[in-house]
């Protein structure tokens, strides 16, 4: 039987996103193209530590069990063939399956999304991410200082999603931007009843229900809404997750007030804003991803 990714939900990560390759990676900047090489295959049998995303990778990898494989992590990246052994390598010493990649040696990967069907794309390269969102995929700029994920729920993917531009499109954020908030909440209040249309990660969180309702794993999937939403804003926000027939575990409409420290107590594997402000704040607790979609980013 030839092998597919249709049933399983798939994830294409950059090496650099998966691990902490920040020491080679200046090397690789100062345009040392051979010296980069030579320094992988020097420490080809030498490990690469976790990086940003490498919590929430790992988590999504147990939902493979009883023989079933539900999802598929994808190496994506621009280095070259010769590092992607080492990508693989260190796959093996922090004990996650890796079995596919494309290393395109410098040029933009995210062209292999679509033969991937990926719904998620984590990069820590900004052009790339921008391609992946026009060209239709959930993707986000891995920020690699954010901290470490907390190791205190080892059998939940927990991930936390901004709403407009991220869940949600944009459509209330550019009334808000252009004429302020007074406006922004009597334009929802008006259209409390209608579901706003979806934004780029829609994709993902639909996929993620589907992958709880269909799993047999004891892993579970914990989802958050964090939007600086506030009453009476909230109910479009909520119907319209209702609308698509899907879940989050837990909403916090803040108002504006900022979202790291109630991200800290959340403990989520990751989490997406499409704010460089809220993303920034939030990688002091947790780790985070900007998606540079919408207005914001315009």
């Amino acid at each position: 039987m030839t092998p597919t990714l249709d049933d399983k939900l798939v994830v294409a990560i950059s090496s650099r996103a998966l691990f902490d390759l920040e020491e080679e990676n200046r090397l690789f900047e100062s345009g040392d193209d051979a010296g980069y090489m030579k320094l992988q295959l020097d420490r080809l049998d030498v490990p690469a530590r976790p990086g940003i995303a490498y919590s929430l990778v790992k988590k999504l990898l147990r939902f493979n069990s009883g023989g079933v494989q539900r999802v598929e992590v994808v190496i994506l990246s621009r280095n070259d063939p010769v590092s992607g052994m080492r990508v693989f390598r260190s796959g093996v010493a922090n004990g996650i399956s890796l079995q596919r990649g494309v290393f395109t040696q410098g040029r933009p990967p995210f062209g292999y999304l679509r033969p991937l069907r990926a719904h998620l794309f984590l990069s820590v390269n900004a052009d790339d991410v921008r391609e992946a969102l026009v060209a239709g995929f959930p993707a986000a700029r891995v920020l690699v200082e954010s901290v470490l994920a907390s190791e205190a729920y080892p059998d939940e993917v927990r991930i936390a999603f901004d709403g407009d531009a991220v869940l949600f499109s944009d459509e209330a954020e550019r009334v808000y931007q252009a004429e302020g908030l007074d406006a922004f909440q009597r334009h929802e209040s008006s259209k409390a009843s209608q579901p706003l249309p979806e934004g780029p990660f829609k994709p993902l969180l639909a996929a993620l229900h589907r992958l709880q309702q269909a799993s047999g794993s004891d892993m579970r999937i914990r989802t958050a809404l964090v939007t600086a939403r506030s009453a009476p804003a909230h109910e479009r926000a909520i119907r319209t997750l209702m609308d698509w027939n899907i879940k989050v575990d837990e909403a916090m409409f803040l108002g504006g007030l900022p979202k790291g420290e109630f991200l800290r107590e959340f403990e989520p594997d990751f989490f997406f804003d499409d704010q460089t402000g809220h993303v920034d704040a939030a990688a002091r607790h947790v780790p985070s991803g900007h998606v540079a979609s919408g207005i914001s980013n315009a």
